[in-house]
């Protein structure tokens, strides 16, 4: 039974954020929480802005994190390893975010969420083995590790999709490029972006045209089968939720750029999709190389009082503070402000 009400809230709540994140951040307003006064001008200051993106992707960070604590503490793994290995993996990841979209991109100042992750699959193996290694540290179960960081990392993503549908990037493509099966498809659910500052207009144009929804798209699939990973993991099939969510996203990710509209590089078959597709390869090959795992004993309310932990709450707050200085201070866009005095209300 309480398996069963973990989903359903987990489900309610996510539903909630996905419906109201879909309909309300395509609009202006929900791009720039505030800005910072950083260097005086003639007339005024020029300004930093913080952005509900940053907001968004550290709120999908911590989810990622907390849904990674929950499924291991519910099976009795113990909390240093586990958050020892969370720390290597994000110390990994951020950064690899910008870097591979430098690679590839070519841009110094763009994140790329797909080659992070491509990252992470190929270093998470021998991170959880590395950490065994260790003799005083317990070991970690690698295929129940490796399920809960794959259904960790589904819900994370989905997620973070809103600060991309906030911030006009990652995009679909206008539905007057698209065939008349997909123009009939989403002629009622589709996205309308506002706003000069959002990328789908200041790099494609696309501002008020109606175009695929492939934000929410990507974002329901990835909940969804986070979702389902979840159950499956609850029942102690560690290698069929490992498998689920990392061979369904990375798929997805091969598949949905066909429905892109944003720059992935200058091939057909961008880098991103080659990375999708070894990803999902180095998956089910790892998935068959680890011995398969008895199932372990459940108790998800163990796994829910874990996050009250000082430090638990201390993570998570820490990480959340990291992640918005690191993803919401716009380089991209910028402010200028002119502050006065409402004589009339002396």
């Amino acid at each position: 039974m309480e398996n069963l009400l973990f989903l359903l809230a987990l489900t309610v709540i996510c539903g909630a954020l996905l419906y109201q994140g879909c309909r309300y951040l395509p609009q202006e307003r929900w791009q720039v929480l505030a800005s910072v006064p950083v260097r005086q001008e003639p007339g005024g200051w020029q300004g930093v802005n913080l952005t509900y993106y940053g907001v968004l992707t550290a709120n999908a960070y911590v989810m990622a994190l907390l849904m990674l604590i929950v499924l291991l503490r519910a099976v009795a793994i113990d909390l240093t390893p586990l958050l020892v290995l969370a720390v290597l993996l994000l110390g990994i990841c951020v950064p690899a975010s910008r870097w591979v979209a430098k690679v590839v991109e070519g841009k110094a100042h763009t994140f790329t969420v797909g080659g992070a992750v491509f990252v992470g699959i190929v270093v998470a193996p021998w991170l959880i083995a590395l950490i065994n290694l260790t003799a005083d540290t317990p070991r970690l179960p690698i295929l129940a590790t490796l399920a809960a960081l794959g259904i960790a990392y589904a819900m994370g993503e989905g997620l973070g999709r809103l600060a991309c549908i906030s911030f006009g990037c990652c995009y679909g493509k206008p539905l007057s490029a698209c065939s008349p099966l997909l123009r009939k498809l989403f002629r009622h659910f589709n996205f309308v972006f506002h706003g000069e500052t959002k990328k789908i207009a200041y790099a494609s144009g696309l501002q008020g045209q109606p175009v695929v929804p492939i934000q929410a798209l990507t974002a329901v699939l990835y909940v969804g089968v986070s979702l389902i990973g979840s159950v499956l993991f609850l029942l102690g099939q560690y290698a069929w939720a490992f498998m689920l969510t990392a061979v369904v996203t990375q798929g997805w990710r091969v598949f949905s750029e066909v429905l892109r509209a944003d720059y992935r590089g200058n091939n057909a078959f961008s880098a991103y999709q080659w990375m999708g597709v070894v990803g999902m390869v180095y998956v089910v090959i790892v998935a068959w190389v680890v011995p398969t795992a008895t199932p372990l004993p459940v108790d998800i309310v163990s796994g829910l009082s874990a996050v009250w932990s000082p430090l638990v709450l201390l993570t998570l707050q820490v990480l959340w503070a990291v992640i918005f200085w690191y993803t919401g201070k716009s380089t991209v866009t910028g402010a200028k402000m002119r502050f006065f005095v409402h004589h009339e209300r002396i």
